[in-house]
């Protein structure tokens, strides 16, 4: 309770002292695997002060839930059908080549649709920095941030370099400081899949993160801009568990002589041989339980999702906690990737700052394409088109 009093007493005086500065700063941090109540599930002193001093909302991903796809969505505004990165793992239809994490097909700017934030920044004369974030080392549009830093480049960041890495950027002198920040933190997602999301190693995880969140924060409150610094957390997905007896195996239901890819993810994308394979593999699986499938073009349209070129012939969607795959399934593991409308995919968001109100929660989710423009607002930016509004987030700002 003498922790939780301090923190309090510390945000209350950072919110108090806050002004309407000359120059405005926003550090955007995603630590991913987020889940919308780890907050309230967990001991998250400092984030849960944070809530309650700025402002606390619940945001829905962008189909698919996955890491991949959502933060670029985050850094562009636009969906994933939109952007082009589909999933974590697709097929290229020029090159029929396999787009996979880590790949230099997935290194290759060309993939990358839309303007991610660091980009309109730095395009508009405003310097940029990113630490980690998903697609800010790849050259999209031939460029990258002012300042970032290559996931190639080993040995990584650890998360306590990173929060000093964020500080060190903004202490550079003016003409070099970037305004806008944007770092990316593995935890609590690598945790919630080994362990599940409500766990005690996600939770030493969460708190962990929650720990350096507040280091951060007070090392920008430090600063002689703190006054003009928006501070976000937020994240890509939520977790959900899965177990052995919820899986649904390829191999009874699709024959390999029909497909000559199976990017077997959430959603699964089934490549097929011949057109005439489509109608196979659809009939095959349109009365399986726990499964949907869809053939290319023919998603809900809620999902916004289904009509990239990129896209597979045939898309299969498990239910909430089910896995299409001949794989092994370990129990009490937790995954993403699932319908963006479960609440279990649904993500925290927590902002403090001169333009965020104050003790301020939010009752409706906001959709994660909006975090674009909002930041764009934040920084004085033209938004590239997206797919976000501003309209939809603007009662979190004063």
């Amino acid at each position: 309770m003498k922790q939780l009093f301090s923190i309090v007493i510390f945000l209350a005086a950072a919110v108090s002292a806050m002004a309407a500065g000359r120059d405005s700063y926003t550090v955007i941090v995603s630590l991913d695997g987020f889940r919308w109540d780890y907050i309230d599930t967990y001991d998250t002193h400092f984030l849960s002060v944070m809530g309650r001093n700025g402002v606390r909302a619940v945001m829905t991903p962008s189909f698919p839930s996955k890491t991949f796809p959502n933060h670029y969505t985050l850094a562009t505004g636009l969906v994933p059908d939109h952007h082009g990165i589909i999933a974590n793992q697709f097929k290229v239809a020029k090159s029929g080549r396999i787009f996979s994490l880590g790949n230099d097909v997935a290194r290759d700017g060309k993939k990358y649709g839309g303007d991610p934030l660091w980009l309109t920044a730095k395009h508009q004369g405003m310097t940029s920095a990113t630490v980690y974030w998903v697609g800010s080392d790849v050259a999209v549009q031939g460029d990258h941030a002012n300042y970032w830093r290559d996931y190639n480049q080993k040995p990584l960041l650890t998360p306590d370099e990173r929060v000093k890495e964020v500080i060190k950027l903004l202490k550079k002198p003016e003409d070099k400081r970037p305004h806008l920040v944007m770092a990316y933190f593995e935890q609590p997602d690598s945790h919630g899949h080994k362990y599940g999301p409500i766990s005690r190693p996600t939770r030493r995880a969460m708190e962990y993160m929650d720990s350096l969140m507040c280091e951060l924060y007070k090392g920008l409150m430090e600063l002689p801009i703190a006054d003009n610094i928006n501070f976000i957390v937020t994240g890509d997905h939520g977790m959900t568990y899965l177990s052995p007896e919820r899986v649904v195996p390829i191999k009874k239901y699709i024959k390999s002589s029909w497909v000559d890819n199976i990017c077997n993810d959430f959603p699964t994308l089934l490549y097929c041989k011949k057109p005439e394979y489509v109608d196979s593999c659809i009939n095959a699986l349109k009365n399986v339980d726990h499964l949907r499938v869809w053939r290319k073009g023919e998603c809900p349209e809620y999902l916004q999702y289904g009509n990239n070129e990129n896209m597979g012939d045939v898309i299969v969607l498990p239910d909430l906690g089910w896995k299409f795959t001949d794989g092994i399934v370990a129990l009490n593991s937790g995954s993403h990737g699932f319908d963006h409308t479960y609440s279990d995919m649904w993500v925290a968001f927590q902002a403090i700052g001169p333009d965020f109100k104050h003790g301020y929660q939010r009752k409706e989710t906001f959709r994660n394409v909006c975090i674009y423009p909002l930041v764009c607002h934040l920084l004085g930016l033209t938004p590239s088109p997206n797919d976000g509004s501003l309209d939809e987030v603007r009662d979190l700002l004063k």
